[in-house]
């Protein structure tokens, strides 16, 4: 008689098995990006501030006003901007979010990390008086005044500020700005500070952007012998409605 050989398969078992190993092989590991978050602020600090371009005539006889939304990445470019409150008018709004995009805001930097910035600017659009002939101001601060009239000075700008400032600017008032500057290494301003403002945020933002990157002449003193310790320097510049240059 012959043996009989019996085989035994143990079928669900081994499957079981083998799809557990295989599910543990194909696994990847969990990874983990770090996405620093934009910081969100109700006020952009600008280096090119944005001049919206437009007349009478698009304001249908009234003021307006408008609240545009704002990215900003980290190296102070407009990447998005839209219309958080309207002007009412579809073509306002566009000349709004055409001028956001042609500006350039200061970048942000906490911990020394810059950061990408979402804020808000409002736009205030004013009837202009037709009568009033086209004027920009200059940049007359009273350093520069007296730089002018030969007068001895602590630091001397080696040429003057440009500014993009108009009359309708000062929204009917006289205006005037306390600033402070400190200069880099090769005697150019890296950062301005306001002590005194001059009530119109626009303003403010036209003298920084203005006095950004202006090279400046400062004398030392005994106190301050290291050639490169970083200069303080102040300075006041004053807008008058009767007079624009």
């Amino acid at each position: 008689m012959k043996p009989i050989l019996c085989v035994m398969l143990f079928t669900a078992p081994f499957a079981t098995a083998y799809s557990a190993t295989i599910k543990n092989v194909n696994q990847l590991p969990t990874q983990s990006i770090d996405v620093q978050p934009a910081h969100l602020t109700t006020r952009i600090e600008w280096s090119k501030f944005p001049q919206p371009i437009y007349n009478n005539d698009e304001l249908k006889g009234q003021n307006r006003s408008a609240i545009v939304r704002i990215y900003v990445n980290e190296q102070g470019q407009i990447e998005q901007a839209s219309i958080q409150e309207s002007t009412g008018f579809t073509q306002l709004d566009q000349r709004l979010l055409q001028a956001v995009k042609a500006a350039k805001a200061k970048p942000h930097i906490e911990n020394k990390t810059t950061l990408p910035l979402i804020g808000y600017q409002v736009f205030s659009l004013k009837l202009k008086d037709e009568t009033q002939t086209d004027c920009e101001y200059s940049f007359n601060s009273s350093h520069w005044q007296a730089q002018q009239q030969g007068q001895k000075t602590h630091f001397q700008y080696l040429r003057q500020p440009q500014l993009d400032l108009h009359p309708e600017q000062l929204h009917g008032h006289d205006r005037k700005v306390e600033f402070k500057m400190k200069l880099n290494r090769e005697g150019q301003v890296k950062s301005v500070k306001i002590r005194q403002g001059s009530g119109r945020y626009e303003v403010d933002q036209q003298v920084i952007a203005a006095l950004k990157g202006t090279e400046i002449r400062s004398k030392r003193l005994a106190s301050t012998l290291w050639l490169y310790k970083p200069s303080s320097l102040r300075d006041e510049i004053e807008f008058k409605l009767d007079e624009c240059h």
